[in-house]
């Protein structure tokens, strides 16, 4: 018989939440500016017509960088993860498991909460929600913010109801 035995082949579960993320502001301004620089550099060397061969190669490498850019926001059975798979490889430093999750509210994080870091910026359509969860350590308490697609979902998906 062809392919993978059943008995071996574990199938993971299907995610609770996903979503794709546009990268940061910062990083769209510096890809414009990078390409501009260049584009200006062969200008000075070779003339218009020197940029205007070398504008589609850059245009290219530049939205490469952009889409390579793209953050992702996934909700497993286990945890809770953000990272930017293009530009780095995966760590442990954007997870936080389920268990480690105390709230999650709409909108910016309360007063009395510590300061929450920003993930992920604004897009059409997209809900502010806040997270509170513990650090690794089980004790440090910690925030964040991100901009969701669907509120009940995440919140759900986080197995907290949302504070509406």
């Amino acid at each position: 018989r062809r392919g993978p035995k059943r008995s071996v082949t574990v199938t993971p579960a299907p995610l609770r939440y996903w979503q794709y993320d546009l990268p940061r502001w910062f990083v769209v301004v510096l890809v414009v500016l990078v390409d501009a620089g260049w584009l200006a550099y062969i200008a000075a060397r070779d003339g218009r017509a020197g940029a205007g061969q070398e504008a589609p190669i850059a245009v290219v490498l530049g939205l490469v960088v952009l889409l390579c850019s793209t953050a992702r926001l996934t909700v497993s059975d286990t945890g809770l993860s953000t990272d930017i798979a293009g530009l780095r490889q995966t760590s442990s430093f954007g997870v936080v498991p389920l268990a480690l999750v105390r709230e999650v509210v709409r909108g910016t994080a309360p007063s009395g909460w510590p300061r929450p870091r920003r993930r992920g910026g604004w897009w059409p359509g997209r809900t502010r929600m806040s997270v509170r969860h513990l650090a690794p350590d089980g004790a440090t308490e910690r925030a964040f913010t991100i901009w969701v697609r669907d509120p009940a979902a995440f919140a759900d998906a986080l197995g907290r109801s949302p504070g509406f």
